[in-house]
């Protein structure tokens, strides 16, 4: 007689069988048809270089051209490294939101890692524990809304410090950049660790950190040998890693002192009493917790103390030039900008940063100036932890991503009359810095957006308002018109330094002191 139970399990192994057979096929045409899946299009380069020897010193624009010749996602031969430019926001979706975890990493320059105590920083930190405890520490702690509204009283101090230099030098001519930049650098480190530069020390350390500041972002974005051929790296064939490990140091000197001194502080003081309300001294006391499970260490401390410095001063005073400039050129704009800021705040008051909600068009200024100078204007290059099918082309794992938001945000096809600067179309409230318009993500999108936007937001903002409000602006005798040009680098800049004369426009004297 024949056992129904041995026919059963025959049958349940020959459908398995079958079942994983042809689980297999599928596995092995998918497998397949994505090895056939190209690579993006682009120029031919030359054997071994690729397309290194035929890269433009404005690689923003550059990579632009390339995007109207190849499409919106182009490839090029970089060494020994695959670069991909992506110029479109529908590719960018699908980029920092589709495969956001993805392409969560970042390709670190030889450049970055001399910069960042080997990487250690939030910027460059691979995705992942170290990453996530790091983007707390900043975001969620260090630069919230409360934590800066905590601090304001100490950006206060220094944007009134720049009202009384700059009324004190009235009907002289000015480095709208540099002082802004000297701005923004006192209140970073007045925020970091209540250190400021005052008096005659002023203009001449206002120009020699703001020379370093701008070496290393101009090193960290130069095209490297060392990155695109990974062997010849030890040997830092253009010297980009020794001048970065030159001046990287100016700033560890400094983030070392001033740490031994809140130390020497913090151990003097037995009742406790003694206690900074700053981010330094916040910072050593995430360091001293010692149930996190992935701890802050020294380097970690230091290299976010560098972020600040570089990633917050630079950044945000270009913002202020392009903006004054593009104001100068548009008399129209800046007169409306400067009666908003009147009719806010008065004639016999100082501008204070809970103005700055108040503020719709003077807002629309700084949106529309970085719409059209977004100041990293390929972002922060991102790199595929796998290899990846974007757009029907194959991203190889590695790569280095560049996301021209620069183009996309002078694209005709996103905007109406895309060179002209026009913050009206800002007033609608359709465009934040959230990054989830692809059109308009001046500060990145995705899981590796910029950590310090309510930052620059306010600063800008609080900035602008005070130069519009305090003073009346002109050019020097003889200037002729202003040309708003542009200067590459991984942080864009003014080609030609910004230079006005100051006149001070409000009666009462007592509001510039």
């Amino acid at each position: 007689m024949e056992n129904p139970t041995s026919n059963f399990f025959s049958f349940d192994q020959s459908h398995f069988f079958f079942t994983f057979l042809a689980a297999l096929l599928i596995f092995l045409y998918l497998r397949l048809t994505r090895l056939r899946v190209p690579l993006p299009p682009g120029p031919r380069g030359v054997p071994l270089l690729g397309n290194l020897p035929f890269l433009h010193p404005e690689l923003h624009t550059y990579f632009a051209q390339l995007g109207q010749k190849y499409g919106p996602i182009v490839k090029l031969q970089l060494g020994r490294k695959i670069g991909i430019i992506i110029n479109s926001p529908s590719v960018v979706r699908e980029v920092l939101k589709d495969h956001d975890v993805t392409f969560a990493n970042r390709d670190v320059p030889q450049a970055g890692r001399a910069a960042s105590y080997g990487g250690s920083d939030i910027v460059w930190t691979p995705y992942g524990p170290k990453w996530r405890m790091l983007r707390k520490v900043c975001v969620v702690k260090m630069l919230s809304n409360a934590t800066l509204d905590s601090v304001y009283e100490l950006r206060r101090k220094e944007v009134r410090n720049t009202v009384a230099h700059l009324y004190a030098r009235a009907g002289t001519a000015v480095n709208v950049g540099e002082q802004g930049f000297l701005t923004v650098f006192n209140v970073v480190t007045s925020m970091l660790w209540g250190g400021s530069v005052e008096g005659e020390q002023r203009d001449g350390l206002a120009a020699e950190f703001r020379e370093t500041v701008s070496e290393m972002t101009e090193l960290l974005g130069l095209p490297n040998v060392s990155d695109f051929f990974p062997s010849l790296a030890r040997f830092d064939l253009q010297g980009i890693e020794k001048k970065m490990r030159e001046l990287a140091p100016r700033f560890d000197s400094i983030f070392e002192k001033m740490i031994d001194q809140r130390l020497k502080i913090d151990g003097g003081d037995e009742g406790g009493s003694v206690k900074k309300n700053d981010f330094l001294q916040f910072l050593l006391q995430v360091k001293d917790e010692e149930e996190s499970k992935t701890p802050l260490t020294m380097t970690h401390l230091k290299a976010l103390l560098m972020d600040m410095v570089i990633g917050g001063t630079d950044t945000s005073s270009n913002t202020v030039e392009f903006a004054m400039a593009e104001m100068l050129k548009s008399p129209k704009t800046l007169k409306k900008a400067q009666e908003e800021v009147v009719a806010v705040v008065g004639e016999d008051n100082i501008v204070e940063e809970s103005h700055i909600h108040s503020l719709p068009y003077l807002k629309a200024v700084m949106k529309e100036t970085l719409r059209l100078h977004p100041i990293l204007p390929l972002l922060v290059p991102h790199c595929p932890s796998e290899t990846a099918i974007v757009s029907n082309y194959t991203i190889p794992k590695g790569s280095r991503v560049f996301i021209n938001v620069w183009a996309i945000q002078r694209d005709p096809k996103n905007w109406d009359n895309p060179l002209e600067f026009d913050p009206e179309r800002f007033l609608n409230g359709k465009f934040d810095f959230s990054g989830n318009d692809f059109r308009y993500f001046p500060f990145g999108s995705g899981r590796r957006n910029c950590a310090g936007i309510a930052m620059a937001e306010r600063m800008v903002m609080y900035m602008l308002a005070t130069l519009l409000h305090s003073f009346d602006w002109k050019l020097e005798e003889g200037d002729g018109k202003i040309e708003v040009e542009e200067k590459f680098g991984i942080v864009l800049k003014m080609k030609t330094p910004l230079v006005l004369i100051p006149t001070p426009k409000l009666a009462d004297p007592t509001l510039y002191q």
